[in-house]
């Protein structure tokens, strides 16, 4: 049975950050265990969206969408305690040449808040090398997620979309920038040692900030410290930064302010604190917002003063993102003659040592015969194998597989195939 990629994605796009969040702390676990067709899955939970690709068995449907997507809706929507119609009508749903498209767009900034934003790209390589990890990959799996990473760097380089390293994380300080002083004298507190904890201090270096601290709810800000200008803050020891500091950024999968803890740290202090929450469920409790002297600003308040997107640069971007999952859709029917192939080969290797043995059996057999024949059974295989692959790429792969079966009573089963890892497409990446 053919495979085919299928994905459900609910983003800032489709949905608030209330649904987000419900789905984003239902990311840990699989989220397709248990459901039947399906072979694979891969899920990217980031700040601003929820997707998971799946590659299910291609059950023919005479309308809607395939079961799987149905049972994966259902599921998620039961994980994350919400009703099916709601995750329903905020869910995009893709199969076939679109789940491509979609996420070489994804994994290029183009379906982000801020267009171009630098963490997405590591941010999709993270989700394939956690899928891998957990066992739950599949080669079509692979080959989308290795080509989406190289259809980024390619998006980058050419389009230069990201030249002003846009990020959620720059886009928040730029907003900051009016709210606190001077940056080479402004106290920051990062709360969480994440990626975007990485991103985040390479940002405020750049701005000229030096008085950086770092608190961990997992304990790993002494790793974290070692970076140039970033000093680590224990537990004990974080209630004091808080009450020093002009700006907090957190940015960890858990909550980790209340107004208690804001409350208790600045009961000595009048001065102005503002707090960016990137975490996402919220790391802040929203009542902060309404402690004297306290501003709060959130992912989703963030987002609503996302810059308008270059169109020059994002039209020439969306060229190419489909440019390549055109180039994929080939390459993956292709691939899909596979099954076909290896019998047709099969059936002359079957052929040929029959042959070989009958040869030997009759005392005629020498390197040069079976040399000879050999050659012809390659040159025999060859222009078949090249039009099956050409077929399949025309979507013409039944045909093949009637013939071979008319002609040499072949039944071509799909056979397992090992991941193909790509030493190149491993790293963590800045998002």
């Amino acid at each position: 049975m053919v495979g085919v990629l299928v994905c459900v994605s609910v983003s800032h796009r489709t949905a608030d950050f209330a649904l987000l969040e419900r789905l984003s702390a239902a990311a840990a676990a699989d989220p397709t265990a248990g459901l039947s067709n399906v072979r694979g899955s891969v899920v990217v939970a980031t700040c601003n969206r929820y997707e998971s690709y799946l590659d299910v068995d291609d059950v023919p449907v005479t309308g809607g969408e395939p079961p799987a997507l149905t049972a994966l809706l259902a599921h998620l929507a039961e994980r994350a305690g919400v009703s099916a119609d709601r995750l329903h009508h905020a869910a995009r749903t893709m199969t076939g040449s679109r789940v491509a498209a979609h996420l070489f767009a994804v994994a290029s900034g183009l379906d982000s808040v801020v267009v171009g934003e630098d963490e997405i790209a590591g941010q999709v390589r993270r989700a394939l090398t956690e899928a891998r990890d957990a066992g739950t990959t599949t080669p079509s799996l692979e080959r989308a997620f290795q080509m989406a990473a190289t259809t980024s760097r390619d998006v980058k380089n050419v389009t230069r979309i990201n030249a002003a390293g846009r990020s959620m994380v720059r886009l928040a300080l730029d907003l900051a920038e009016s709210r606190v002083p001077a940056w080479d004298r402004a106290n920051v507190l990062l709360i969480g040692t994440g990626a975007y904890a990485g991103t985040t201090w390479a940002a405020l270096r750049e701005r000229g900030a030096t008085e950086i601290g770092v608190a961990s709810p997992s304990g790993r800000e002494q790793v974290f410290a070692q970076r140039d200008g970033v000093h680590a803050v224990s537990a004990s020891a974080r209630g004091a930064a808080l009450a020093q500091a002009d700006l907090v950024i957190t940015s960890t999968r858990v909550q980790t302010l209340d107004v208690a803890d804001i409350s208790r740290a600045r009961a000595h202090t009048d001065s102005p604190l503002l707090v960016i929450d990137l975490g996402l469920p919220s790391n802040v409790d929203k009542a902060v917002a309404d402690l004297p002297g306290v501003e709060l600003l959130d992912l989703e308040t963030i987002s609503l003063h996302a810059p308008v997107q270059e169109l020059d640069a994002s039209a020439r971007a969306m060229d190419m993102v489909r440019d390549a999952a055109a180039s994929f859709e080939v390459r993956s029917a292709e691939q899909s003659a596979g099954p076909a192939i290896a019998a047709y080969r099969g059936h002359v290797d079957q052929v040929l040592a029959a042959e070989l043995n009958r040869l030997a059996g009759r005392g005629k057999l020498t390197e040069e015969t079976e040399r000879a024949l050999r050659h012809f059974a390659g040159v025999l295989v060859h222009e078949p194998t090249t039009r099956a692959r050409r077929l399949a790429a025309e979507g013409r792969l039944t045909e093949v597989k009637s013939a071979l079966g008319t002609l040499y009573g072949l039944d071509p089963v799909r056979e397992p195939e090992e991941p193909q890892r790509s030493t190149t497409d491993r790293g963590t990446g800045s998002g």
